[in-house]
């Protein structure tokens, strides 16, 4: 796969399809590219262009624990970084929880290189925010107060990118481990302090401020509460909201009933939907 020097990281990314407005779909979680590879297949089969890529500390991308602003914030501005290498701008993004933050962002922070919404699994609420934060970064700082930075390497998270991007075992070990909790330390409160907004990283006022076309797919386990993707739906001006799981389960993730092929399916048919729509609709004034 193709790589970018983004704003000093180096990123795996693939782009599918050749012709069509562009799409950049984001995963969940902390996962790799292939974790929306299914949909975004399917997308640029109905005749987009779809980029997808391994954030900074995922999948076969550069490992860099560092940066002034959330950790969301910097993958948004690193996605906006890549897209205009690729004269891809303005697009649709899209993306699944952590790549659903991904894509907010990228709306509050570059308005103008974004075209329409594709938001699914929105995470929000207390219980979201103090259970990433620790998933996340908490007990990463944990095992780096106890072992330094050997030890964050032989943690299974980073043994996977050291894994999939060799290099990435002398940036870590490079690290002063007090400058690497100081860091995660940051990216955790970052989430602490969304534990009262309507979704993680955004306030009301500015999801209210968003005014591009928008489809939320909300989720239905504790992490991603139906709840919250309907409340995002309303905030946003010019959503549309859909229902793929209309009962909210009482567990912490439900990711398996996301990974069924039929419910797959008709989640992309759904975006493709929206997106034929939109694409094809008059530029508003």
């Amino acid at each position: 796969m193709p790589r970018a020097n983004v704003r000093g990281a180096n990123l795996n990314y693939e782009t599918l399809g050749d012709r069509g407005p562009w799409v950049a779909l984001n995963p969940g979680g902390r996962r790799a590219l292939d974790g929306v590879l299914p949909i975004a297949e399917k997308i640029a089969a109905a005749g987009y262009r779809v980029l997808v890529h391994d954030r900074r500390n995922c999948g076969a991308s550069d490992v860099i624990i560092d940066g002034d602003d959330s950790e969301y914030e910097i993958w948004a501005d690193d996605l906006h970084a890549l897209l205009r290498q690729l004269d891809a701008l303005p697009a649709f993004i899209g993306g699944s929880s952590s790549g659903c933050r991904t894509s907010l962002l990228l709306a509050l922070r570059h308005p103008e290189a974004v075209r329409g919404l594709l938001l699914w699994r929105v995470t929000g609420g207390a219980f979201a925010a103090h259970r990433l934060a620790q998933n996340y970064y908490g007990d990463f700082m944990a095992v780096a107060e106890q072992g330094g930075m050997a030890a964050v390497c032989e943690t299974e998270f980073f043994r996977e990118r050291i894994e999939a991007n060799p290099a990435n075992r002398e940036r870590l070990m490079a690290m002063d481990p007090k400058r690497f909790i100081e860091v995660m330390g940051r990216w955790r409160e970052a989430f602490l302090q969304s534990a009262d907004l309507p979704v993680i990283g955004a306030t009301e006022d500015q999801l209210r401020s968003i005014t591009v076309p928008a489809i939320v797919v909300p989720g239905n386990d504790r992490t991603h509460g139906r709840a919250t993707g309907e409340n995002a739906a309303r905030l946003l001006p010019n959503s549309e909201l859909y229902l793929l799981f209309p009962e909210q389960l009482d567990v912490d993730l439900a990711v398996e009933s996301w990974e069924d092929q039929a419910k797959q399916d008709e989640l992309a048919g759904v975006f493709i939907n929206f997106l034929n729509r939109v694409s094809r609709a008059p530029a508003r004034a």
